[in-house]
């Protein structure tokens, strides 16, 4: 481990022995320990004295613009202020900063609806939250923020249509992954000039791992990036540092620009494959809960979310509902908080007693109990899920009884049939889930009991590729045979990078699995890998 790394992991001790455990895990104590090991003002934003934004040399919009979680007559814009995005304080003082923010019908700014001023403070690492309410629904509106004499880029959004509304089409992307070390964000930029109404970020949208000085995979030559990014995040500096790296990547900000972002997070915004409070090196939970609370914190600030998902300490609610007129439910789920720990020590195992156990929980039983609950309430025609982790079973090889992944549903089977028979008590015809993690494209039929290949299709999952974790990966992985032999519920396998669009109609949904040749060179072209259509009351994917 480098010296920062063990000075970041001594911060994280330090703050878990500040605090015991138990007056940690209360909201109090979490904010408290946070603090202790980041140094955060324990007066509050006020305390901030105001700098004035005349004095701001450098642009401080570096990173771009936002918007997310499109509600019906309501946009939730974002920005942060960091004239020297790859140091530490991002080029600002400790001082709050007022920053304008206008929205427009327009691009050119010649009818605006609504302006006003926010303040950027430094203990959010200035980065700003504008919720604009009261707007017209199912609109396209133009955002942009000054402070100073600067200007930011101007960024697209919508509203959602109102509840009750008979909406005839919508199109959404399904993005994951995007390890900055294993290429360029090709696919974003192809993303920012695609025709979508909203993107679904399923998770990793950083990584952990260290970045060298060539950024990896993309091999620089015509930069070198400081050395603070070549170890591991651990504290709250570490984790703004490193959303600043990849924000500040010109295709990752297009697609933020042109498109309102719904997010939701997997491991690596925190630590790979962690569960709940434990991580996966044995580390104290205590320990781990402060690095946690850190990450948690840095996500906040850097992804257009709203205020009720402010976190408080280590503990931030992800899942929330996002609706589309009549036509779709969105139900965001978070499998990580509150997941229990990964069976047979989280490597590939055959389904047992452990893994199987009906107390283990992916979800957690409040998380689950609100799925289901809401599926009860829901009137939409789609009823979609986007979410982290394969749904579907998984084979991995052709034995009789072939192993699975512990860290995917497959490792929570009770968890699984739960949720499978909560959408059919709630009579959910046109279920369809939204899954990253895995770095490939599939395309699943949902099975009622996946042991018996004839049992009813209950719903369809789309898996979208990695934008660029895995680097170029290939049409045809090395399992590919194994894969599409063992698990005949699986319609569709392809290794390449890129993301996936989703059109729901009232009639059918249409997937089209969208991938680029490579990433570890900038400007690879765009193709359609494979397109399929799932009819509305007949679930099951049929090519296009």
């Amino acid at each position: 481990m480098t010296p920062a790394g063990q000075q970041g992991t001594a911060e994280l001790r330090a703050a878990a022995s500040h605090l015991g455990r138990r007056r940690f895990l209360t909201v109090t104590g979490a904010a408290a320990a946070l603090a202790f090991a980041t140094n955060l003002p324990a007066a509050g934003a006020a305390s901030a004295a105001e700098l004035d934004a005349r004095k701001i040399a450098d642009d401080p919009f570096t990173l771009g613009v936002a918007s997310g979680d499109p509600l019906p007559g309501s946009v939730l814009l974002w920005t942060r202020l960091a004239p020297a995005p790859y140091e530490p304080g991002s080029g600002l003082p400790d001082q709050r900063v007022t920053v304008q923010w206008e929205l427009a019908q327009d691009a050119r700014f010649r009818r605006v609806v609504r302006r006003g001023s926010v303040t950027a403070h430094p203990e959010y690492n200035h980065s700003v939250h504008v919720e604009v309410n009261n707007l017209g629904v199912a609109r396209t509106y133009y955002f942009r923020f000054k402070t100073g004499t600067w200007i930011s880029e101007t960024g697209r959004t919508r509203t959602a249509p109102g509840p009750g509304s008979k909406v005839s089409s919508l199109t959404l992307a399904a993005v994951s992954c995007q390890a900055y070390h294993d290429g360029y964000f090709t696919p974003y930029k192809h993303l920012a000039e695609d025709d979508v109404d909203v993107v679904f970020h399923l998770g990793d949208y950083l990584y952990e791992y260290a970045v060298n000085a060539v950024g990896g995979a993309r091999n620089y030559t015509d930069r070198t990036l400081p050395a603070l990014y070549n170890r591991e995040t651990q504290t709250l500096e570490d984790y703004r540092l490193r959303y600043a790296l990849y924000k500040s990547d010109p295709d990752l900000r297009a697609a933020h620009a042109a498109h309102p972002f719904v997010v939701t997070w997997d491991d690596h915004e925190a630590e790979n494959n962690y569960a709940d409070d434990l991580d996966e090196n044995g580390n104290p939970p205590a320990e781990f809960l402060v690095r946690r609370a850190a990450a948690y914190r840095a996500y906040w600030e850097n992804l257009p979310l709203r205020s009720p998902q402010r976190p408080q300490g280590p503990d931030l609610q992800l899942y929330r509902r996002v609706q589309w007129g009549k036509l779709a439910q969105f139900d965001i789920l978070d499998t990580r908080q509150y997941r229990s720990d990964q069976a047979y020590g989280d490597k590939a195992h055959v389904p047992g007693p452990e893994s199987d156990d009906p107390a283990r929980t992916i979800t957690g039983a409040t998380q689950e109990r609100w799925l289901t609950d809401g599926w009860r309430r829901s009137r939409a025609l789609w009823n979609v899920v986007p979410q982290q982790v394969t749904f579907s079973e998984r084979r991995l090889d052709l034995n009789a009884e072939a192993k699975l992944s512990m860290d995917a549903w497959d490792g929570y089977r009770a968890s699984r049939q739960r949720v499978l028979a909560g959408a059919k008590s709630a009579g959910i015809e046109n279920l369809m889930v939204l899954t990253g993690d895995v770095h490939v494209g599939y395309a699943f039929d949902i099975k009622a009991d996946f042991d018996d290949q004839a049992s009813r299709t209950v719903g369809t999952e789309i898996v979208a590729t990695s934008i660029a974790s895995g680097k170029d990966g290939a049409d045809k992985p090395a399992n590919w045979d194994t894969y599409t032999k063992a698990n005949p519920h699986l319609k569709f396998y392809n290794g390449r990078r890129g993301y996936v669009t989703v059109g729901l109609g009232q009639e059918s949904a249409r997937a089209d699995f969208k991938t680029v040749s490579a990433v570890t060179t900038p400007g690879a072209p765009i193709a359609t890998a494979a397109s399929f259509v799932t009819e509305a009351g007949n679930p099951g994917l049929k090519p296009a």
